[in-house]
């Protein structure tokens, strides 16, 4: 018989396994908190003696409450696994294509996350347990109600639509992650020509007192002097800000500053500095993203 202090340690072995899972699936800090937290209170009350693999157990229960979680938000219905659009590329409906599925695992950074949204709940679920978290089928299935087969579709419709938002950069939301990635990249190599080239001419930087306190201007104004100061961000680490792309300073694993961004077009055109303790603590933040 399992006492409850054993169980709690066994929980929190998996929680940042949980956590992560959560985050991908919903894109919402306090959403995964939750789905985190309703897990370990069904694992509380249940009969733990019978789980023969609890960390197997833990992502099937977590998976059930984030699908509940994206189904009483969704805003599209979920359509009929034959209604797939175009001819499915040869070999992905009834297998899978290995390759092209690490090349989506490995980018699943900011864009393709907010892709994610676009995605049915249960095409959501399918794609980020099989190809970010290595989920075989046959678990998925029960998860999200279907067969071996329908759980392969699932994920294989996900991919493509995934693939079809990449090329279309239709939303406003998708292009500006592109452009905080794109930022983030030359913050962190020193390109500041790849800086200045993702920032509007007339960009402004803002920061609060607390960043001021640790030595950052007020207000930088234009794109030279932002791209100057903003090399800084060398070692920072990409976030999600309310579903939005964002970039975290986080020395040592703790969050100092979070930059939040606004776009307009093809560039970015201001950058607020937030690193007033108690202001960060109110944000719904994902981070670190990768």
């Amino acid at each position: 018989m399992y006492d409850n202090e054993w169980l709690a340690q066994r929980f929190e072995e998996n929680r940042g396994r949980l956590t992560a899972i959560a985050s991908r699936m919903l894109g919402s800090a306090s959403d995964a908190d939750d789905a985190v937290q309703e897990a370990w209170l069904r694992l509380s009350r249940s009969d733990a003696d019978a789980i023969e693999n609890l960390g197997r157990w833990l992502t099937t229960v977590l998976s059930r409450v984030c699908l509940n979680i994206l189904q009483a938000r969704r805003s599209r219905p979920e359509a009929p696994l034959d209604d797939v659009g175009p001819e499915t590329p040869a070999g992905e409906a009834s297998g899978s294509d290995p390759e092209q599925e690490a090349l989506l695992a490995d980018s699943i950074g900011l864009a393709l996350t907010i892709m994610l949204d676009m995605l049915s709940p249960g095409e959501r679920v399918a794609f980020v347990l099989h190809d970010v978290f290595g989920v075989p089928f046959e678990e998925i299935a029960p998860i999200v109600g279907r067969s071996d087969e329908a759980a392969r579709k699932l994920a294989s419709r996900a991919r493509r639509l995934v693939r079809i938002q990449d090329e279309d950069q239709a939303t406003d939301a998708l292009r500006q992650a592109r452009l905080v990635e794109a930022f983030l990249a030359a913050a962190r190599n020193g390109e500041f020509e790849q800086l200045l080239a993702v920032l509007d001419p007339d960009v402004v930087l803002r920061a609060d007192s607390t960043v001021v306190a640790l030595g950052a201007p007020s207000e930088a104004h234009g794109a030279v002097a932002v791209a100057r100061f903003c090399r800084r961000a060398r070692g920072a680490v990409p976030a999600l800000l309310n579903g939005a792309a964002a970039v975290a300073w986080m020395p040592d694993g703790e969050l100092r500053v979070l930059f939040k961004f606004t776009a307009g077009g093809a560039k970015i055109t201001a950058i607020d500095l937030i690193a007033d303790p108690e202001h960060l603590r109110q944000l719904d933040l994902i981070a670190p993203f990768e």
